[in-house]
């Protein structure tokens, strides 16, 4: 794994620790380690099982760690992981939101 990619990686999943921890619900929360879980999965050839840390998240506000969520796993895809399961993330964070934002 590239630098780069390690880097974008923690950033994506720090980010979706982050609406996990502000979720408004437990069933939200565990939504988003959903989505933690289906990205470590799709890295476990790459990675050798081993991911980056989670790093300090400078926001709390719950649209603007949305935001850049789907951005970073967008990005994921320039780094040779199947657009296709990056999609189903994609699916799977939206429908976190919006379990999240029902609450």
């Amino acid at each position: 794994m590239l630098l780069s990619h390690a880097v974008l990686l923690a950033e994506t999943r720090s980010y979706l620790a982050a609406l996990a921890d502000n979720a408004a619900t437990f069933d939200a929360a565990m939504e988003y380690e959903r989505i933690l879980l289906q990205l470590d999965w799709l890295h476990r050839d790459v990675s050798g099982g081993v991911v980056p840390p989670i790093t300090v998240v400078p926001a709390t506000d719950p649209n603007t760690l949305y935001a850049v969520a789907v951005a970073a796993i967008s990005s994921l895809a320039g780094h040779g992981l199947d657009q296709l399961e990056l999609e189903i993330c994609l699916a799977m964070l939206e429908a976190a939101r919006d379990q999240d934002t029902q609450a």
